[in-house]
């Protein structure tokens, strides 16, 4: 879930216990087809009306795109990123509902507190900072078919301060490292049925996140099955419906947010640490889906996490010829989700997508240092708080004007301790805010007053 380059697998407890923060790398991976050299991307601060161009430009619906490629069996071809694009329908417009509606989250175990008091105040905090919903995340192990009391405790204090501060509380529903992969029939199933677990435990949960990066073996193993053919999706796509169902089950209006996709992976079965680009993941979902023959949907919406490839690198910069998909490449994404799923019962080209995960990491002032664990891992790139406030407001508004991505989320809204962590909060670790709060706060409000951007 949390991103440190070069790094990988760190486990970090919050501050009361109730909820592990996970540090890993979500690009270690790479990109599989490098930029060009002609591929510059501008770090310029937006002024505070943004024009956002969609992208739009579209082929028909009513004709099916070209059959994706396929590498063959055993080989590390890269899968090309798609040439065509599937029909979007339009940006909103200036007084659209959507003003009201678009979600903007904040991803933060440090938010569930045992403690009711302290979990209060940190989700007032994010309520304050902009937030109109936080994720949490609860983790399944083996064995367990109903989340343990303790391990709800947490989750329970955010909830009824969510309910109060009219928050919407998402949760994800995970296996932890790819040691703890349910890796059958019988150990998906109790997945799904811890989920369900979960929800009928905490009625007031708008979606469950299911899994977490499952593209990468940092989380998912095995990624490749017998000549080289994608045995994480396969899986995935098997756990996938299990709690889809179990879900819906407790609950018809609970949302099942799927995949939660690395925005980057290497699609090389015989690398070091093999990964699958989303590129890749999404086609291969989508494959095995078909395979199975379900009659039903596997998901409500789709996320993923558009991290960019560091932090100095701006979200306007797209990868139209890579395979690696970011907050700019949302066509290739809505073109990837049509080719997977177009004429099955599960939605594709229409499928509502959720940015579950974006941060950008901010410099450390020499006098904040004492608050902070020092790392181990080379030092991760940072900007400003001024540029990670200007690159928020970017990704907001490209987010706003993409018609089918239903909310982005922050991570997080306070720094981790560990350097080794991520420090893409909106606030220190100390909990002082830094200079880019107010003006995140602006662009939140910018947003729902219709002057953030101008879709086009």
């Amino acid at each position: 879930m949390k991103k440190v380059l070069l790094a990988a697998g760190i486990a970090v407890l919050a501050a009361a216990g109730a909820i592990a923060a996970v540090v890993v790398s979500s690009g270690g991976g790479g990109s599989t087809t490098a930029l060009p050299p002609s591929s510059t991307v501008s770090t310029d601060v937006p002024s505070t009306n943004t024009t956002v161009s969609t992208g739009t430009t579209a082929q028909s619906s009513a004709v099916p795109p070209p059959p994706s490629p396929v590498a063959p069996p055993g080989t590390t071809t890269v899968l090309p990123a798609p040439t065509t694009t599937a029909a979007l329908p339009p940006a909103p417009s200036p007084n659209s509902n959507r003003r009201r509606s678009f979600v903007v989250g904040v991803v933060d175990d440090s938010l569930g507190q045992s403690d009711p008091a302290s979990a209060r105040s940190l989700t007032e905090i994010s309520r304050r900072a902009g937030f109109d919903a936080v994720v949490l995340s609860v983790a399944w192990s083996r064995g367990l078919t109903r989340p343990t009391p303790d391990l709800l405790r947490g989750v329970h204090n955010v909830a009824a301060v969510a309910k109060r501060k009219h928050m919407r509380l998402f949760l994800v529903a995970w296996n932890s490292f790819a040691r703890y992969t349910p890796r059958d029939g019988k150990e998906r199933e109790q997945f799904a049925q811890f989920a369900a677990g979960v929800v009928r435990a905490v009625p007031s949960v708008y979606g469950v996140i299911v899994g977490n990066e499952p593209n990468l073996s940092t989380f998912w193993k095995p990624q490749f099955g017998a000549g080289g053919s994608d045995a994480a999706a396969r899986a995935y796509e098997n756990l996938l419906a299990r709690t889809y169902d179990a879900l819906k089950d407790v609950s018809s209006s609970v949302r099942v947010i799927g995949v939660a996709v690395s925005p980057r992976g290497a699609d090389r079965p015989d690398g070091i640490r093999p990964t699958h680009s989303p590129t890749a993941f999404i086609r291969d979902l989508g494959a095995a889906y078909r395979a199975s023959g379900r009659r039903a949907p596997l998901m409500d919406a789709f996320a993923i996490h558009p991290y960019m490839l560091t932090s100095a690198i701006p979200p306007t910069a797209a990868h139209p010829k890579t395979t690696q998909i970011t907050l700019a490449d949302y066509p290739k994404l809505v073109t990837l989700l049509d080719e997977a799923f177009r004429g099955t019962p599960q939605r594709g080209r229409t499928l509502p997508i959720l940015y579950t995960e974006f941060g950008v990491q901010t410099t450390i002032p020499q006098q904040k240092l004492s608050a902070y664990q020092a790392a181990t891992a080379p030092e991760a790139v940072r900007v400003s708080p001024e540029r990670q406030a200007a690159y928020y407001r970017k990704a907001l508004a490209l987010a706003y004007c993409q018609p089918t991505v239903k909310g982005l989320f922050i991570f997080h809204t306070f720094d981790e301790y560990s350097l080794d962590g991520w420090q893409s909060g909106l606030y220190y670790a100390d909990r002082t805010p830094k200079p880019s709060l107010p003006l995140f706060r602006q662009a939140v409000a910018a947003l729902r007053n219709g002057t953030l951007t101008s879709c086009r």
